[in-house]
């Protein structure tokens, strides 16, 4: 985990993961975290506290690069979890580039509804821009056809014809799936 000063207290070695931090420009408070390796059982408490050093100093807009994340067990999630908590009564956190992995646990988990997740950090950026608050996103959403139980992706709300059985599927904004 490297800070380059930014952070006090933050550098420590950790072969399972490393952490480069950098400044998010236009962003009050902004930090990005850019994520090698993997976040576990053996190492999310250690992530959790050295980022908490982050938030402690200032930081409370974190942008997350999981482009690297390798891996991320449940206690990972609920390290994110616990940093959300810590960030959310005067900032917020954002995830991009996540592997579809990664991705596709956190809505298995029911977590994609919970985690702002975005594509890039120029989206992650622009979250922060417009108010850095409010629902995050869901969409994609990874559904299964209520006919055949396929599994789908929906890049957003409207109707839709499963290619497996044919079926009309209609999303809602809420993330809710139906036939018709």
């Amino acid at each position: 985990m490297r800070s380059d000063g930014m952070v006090p207290g933050f550098d420590e070695e950790d072969d399972g993961l490393k952490i480069v931090l950098s400044p998010v420009a236009k962003v009050s408070g902004g930090l990005l975290l850019t994520l090698d390796g993997h976040v576990d059982t053996y190492n999310s408490f250690r992530f959790q506290k050295r980022v908490r050093l982050a938030v402690e100093s200032g930081f409370v807009r974190l942008v997350f690069d999981c482009g690297g994340l390798s891996h991320l067990s449940s206690s990972g999630v609920g390290s994110f979890m616990t940093l959300l908590k810590a960030v959310r009564p005067t900032g917020d956190l954002v995830l991009f580039n996540v592997p579809p992995k990664v991705l596709d646990l956190l809505r298995l988990l029911g977590f994609s509804g919970i985690f702002n997740i975005r594509e890039s950090v120029d989206e992650a950026v622009a979250f922060f821009a417009e108010g850095g608050s409010g629902e995050p996103a869901i969409f994609p959403l990874i559904l299964r056809c209520p006919a055949c139980r396929k599994r789908l992706e929906a890049k957003s709300p409207g109707r839709f014809r499963c290619p497996e059985c044919g079926a009309i599927l209609a999303v809602g904004l809420d993330g809710s799936v139906s036939l018709g």
